[in-house]
This record gives C-alpha cells, structure tokens and sequence, in this order.
C-alpha cells in the first residue's frame, strides 16, 4: 500500500439527535462523504455519543449518565455495522461506554466492511471519568494493534497518547498509524493531546491521525464546552516538508456550528522506508534499558 486515506470527523455535539435511528442517520452523513472522497476509513472523536444525551430520560443522574449511553451504543453498533458495509468503509465510531465484567469502561469500537467490529479501551482515565460522583469507569488493560487494508494501526484515546509508556510499548511493534479520538473542554487540553500526538509521530516514524469533539450536547451536566480539531502528524523529515504537518485545521468550539472535516493521505510507503533506514537521525526503536539514572 501506497497512502491510506483517512476523514478526520470533528463531530459538532450540538446535532442533538432524537433517537439512536437519528444518530445513526448523522453518521450516515459522515461516511457517505468520507466514501465520495475515496477514504479508507472515517474516523470520529471520543464520546461523540455524549450528542444523545439530547434524548436523555427525565431525571437521569449524572451518575447514571454512562449507562444510559452504553444502552444507546449497544443499540447504535449494529446500525453502524451495516453503513461500513454499504459504503465499503472502516469506520472508527469515536469512543463511548461499555459494559464489561469489571464495570463500565470508555471504548472506541472499529467496524468494517467484513463485519468485523474490533475495539480499544482507554488506558488512562481522566480524575473525572474515574469518579464514583460522576462517570466512574474503569481503565482497560490490553493494547491492540489492528489492521486495516494492510496498515497496521493502534487507537490511543485522547490522554493515552499522553502517556511515553504507551509509545515505548509500541516501538517494537512498528504501527504505520495511530488514531486518536479525543474530548478536550479547553484550548490547553486540546495543545495537550494534539502536542503529543506530534511527538508520538517522530518517535515512531509514523503517521499520528486526531479529531476532537467540538460544540455543546443539549443534555450535557458536565461537559459545557468542547474545543479540537482535526490533524495529521508525520516525522519532521524533508520528504514531509519539515514541519510534520501534514495537515491540520484551527482549533474551534464550535460553538458557531462548525464541524471540521478533514481527508488526508498517510503515506505509508514512505513511513516504512524512513522506518527501514533512510530516516534523517531516526535511531529506531531504541529503548533506553542501558542507561542508568545518577542523582
């Protein structure tokens, strides 16, 4: 494979569907516009599925809130099964809760046009996320490495590309790709994730894909803004123009209504040639097991 063709849906929270047959015809949207362009796979960002809180029942707690949209999720997946089908399209429906036996864990889940419905835990809790006054989910344990038309691809969502454990986990697994869908409600998380996702690009010589919630969910008890966007980052390497921009839209609100939606190519034949040893100074996998730590 040459490029891999990736849409980068910022999904605007404020589309407040009535129903899980509404949102699921938003989508449809979404991924009939990815397909026209020729994209190899749509993704959303983390908790798109926090728009359905719009038709949220009378009374829910905000405790009570992830299990109401794990219900809707459970109900969504098959609908979204069958449009990856239709349009021939892999699609990463952002991330929302799920029940496991450990308790309710916040999982992006990946379908494609075989069937096939794959997912990724998140990692790293947010403080919030994990409170019994709130969310309270639990972290998942296992990092998956999929792979889609021949590109191997790893889902980090939105704190776990945070984390330089995670990226020394996967060095020696050479990803062509990383996705990462994120909620960020201020313009310094937004710098945060996306910042590291950059990093995450020249350490493994890959190519980092971001989109972000943007806008307000109408029932929302927690979330009262949403500020992302959508990016692609490559090794700052002369093939790429130097900067490891390989595209990228302004950060927004979305308060105005805006949804940013990107198409991108990852050049993946360029990435494994860098990756095989024609990089600038890349030293490739390197771990630091050597070195000791003098105070």
């Amino acid at each position: 494979m040459t490029d891999f063709s990736i849409a980068l849906w910022s999904f605007n929270l404020s589309r407040a569907p009535g129903s899980v047959e509404e949102f699921s015809s938003m989508i449809e949207e979404g991924m009939a516009r990815a397909a026209n362009a020729g994209a190899d796979l749509l993704v959303m960002p983390e908790y798109a599925i926090e728009c359905c809180l719009a038709f949220k029942p009378d009374g829910l707690e905000p405790r009570e809130e992830m299990a109401f949209l794990a219900s809707i999720g459970r109900q969504l997946l098959p609908h979204l099964s069958a449009l990856s089908k239709k349009y021939d399209l892999s699609l990463l429906a952002g991330s929302m809760p799920a029940e496991t036996w450990l308790g309710l864990t916040n999982t992006a889940f990946l379908l494609s046009p075989d069937g096939k419905v794959r997912h990724q835990d998140k990692l790293s809790l947010t403080p919030f996320e994990q409170s019994p006054d709130t969310w309270h989910l639990v972290p998942g344990s296992d990092l998956n490495i999929f792979e889609i038309k021949g590109a191997r691809v790893v889902v980090l969502i939105c704190l776990d590309v945070e984390m330089p454990a995670l990226s020394c986990l996967l060095a020696k697994h050479n990803p062509d790709l990383i996705l990462v869908p994120s909620m960020t409600e201020k313009l310094s998380g937004y710098h945060r994730v996306f910042g590291c996702a950059r990093a995450r690009a020249v350490e493994l010589m890959c190519a980092v894909a971001a989109c972000g919630t943007v806008g307000r969910s109408e029932g929302t008890t927690q979330n009262e803004t949403n500020v992302s966007g959508a990016a692609l980052y490559l090794p700052c390497e002369e093939e790429f123009g130097f900067t490891g921009i390989g595209a990228e839209t302004p950060a927004t609100d979305g308060m105005d209504k805006s949804e940013p939606f990107l198409i991108v190519n990852a050049p993946l034949k360029q990435l494994r040639s860098l990756r095989s040893g024609n990089a600038e100074v890349w030293p490739g996998n390197w771990t630091a097991d050597h070195i000791k730590t003098v105070t």
